[in-house]
């Protein structure tokens, strides 16, 4: 029976101890993206009324274990097609927000392949991965298009100074990587807990959501792997600015993909209280803390995290003890 890419990500965690294990699971991420990828306008039945959106679709309305604001006595007394409206913009501010961080990992990805000389194992994963990311990114600005709000993604302030991420390859691939992380695995865990939870109700969502998690699987799958490999190799200096620049992505990374856009705050005047409360609330500091788990533990267990960088972390609010065979710092 053919495993899904989920089963195989799963599948391949293995310890990558050598260059010959760490080769082997790259070729068989490529296979896997040829024997099962979708295409956005093939794969996704756009045109189905069932997949129809409306702004005032009940099933939008936010489910308060994905979303704070879902729970505030706030929003519960918005009538019910505002709750509806508000949903969606949500949804579709994090499809944007997605759609325009894989686009600087797109750019990303065919700096680090341009530079890969003749022979390189990478470079053919690399340009599966670049193509499943365009057709995420179309998928993702179709149903932005279809919602007809005004969403613009990425805060302003931060556009410009985004559009140096794709040179960090020709720095650090290390760091360039751990980018990648920090924006897929925050987006991977509410994508997971959502449909974990029967939180998603609309089947265009549901889809989409669905295709993204199983290609993704082998996108983080790669990353996890090329870290691996490559940060036991570093110099302790290189190490050691990777173990502080690491937390501040990652935070930065996680709260742009979770917190609320300010233009929405601004369309539906939501009080500055009801925005402190639910994304001020334990709980949702828990949830900054969680989808930067898999990346943590990650970087513990290669002692990229010491005593002195674990600091940032604290400050940040991403800290908790690492988890499994990373060990506790």
């Amino acid at each position: 029976m053919t495993k899904t890419p989920t089963q195989l990500a799963e599948e391949i965690k293995e310890q990558v101890t050598d260059r010959k294990s760490y080769l082997g699971v790259i070729e068989r991420l490529s296979k896997a993206s040829v024997e099962k990828h979708w295409e956005a306008y093939a794969d996704i039945p756009w045109e189905d009324p069932d997949y129809r959106v409306e702004r005032h679709d009940p099933r939008w309305i936010l489910a308060p274990e994905v979303d704070p604001l879902g729970g505030t006595e706030w929003y519960k007394s918005q009538p019910a097609e505002i709750q509806a409206e508000i949903g969606l913009w949500r949804v579709a501010t994090a499809m944007k927000v997605g759609l325009q961080f894989e686009n600087l990992l797109k750019r990303g990805l065919l700096n680090y392949a341009y530079w890969l000389p003749n022979g390189r194992a990478e470079f053919r994963y690399v340009y599966h991965e670049t193509t499943e990311e365009c057709h995420h990114a179309m998928m993702f600005q179709e149903f932005v298009n279809r919602t007809k709000l005004p969403i613009r993604g990425m805060p302003r302030s931060l556009n410009l100074i985004a559009q140096a991420t794709p040179w960090i390859p020709l720095i650090s691939t290390e760091l360039f990587f751990v980018f990648v992380l920090g924006g897929e695995d925050p987006i991977d865990y509410v994508q997971r807990k959502s449909l974990k939870g029967g939180h998603v109700k609309h089947p265009l969502q549901e889809t989409i959501m669905k295709i993204h998690i199983a290609e993704e699987a082998r996108h983080i799958s790669f990353a996890r792997h090329y870290l691996k490999h490559r940060v036991p190799q570093l110099s302790r200096l290189r190490r050691q600015l990777l173990g502080l620049t690491a937390p501040l992505i990652l935070a930065l990374m996680a709260r742009i993909m979770l917190c609320p856009p300010g233009p929405m705050v601004r369309y539906y005047d939501i009080p500055e209280d009801v925005v402190k409360q639910a994304y001020g609330s334990p709980e949702f500091k828990k949830q900054i803390r969680e989808c930067v788990g898999k990346v943590r533990d990650l970087l513990a267990e290669l002692g990229v995290i010491n005593p002195i960088n674990k600091r940032l972390w604290i400050a940040l609010g991403i800290w908790d003890e690492p988890r499994g065979r990373a060990a506790k710092v």
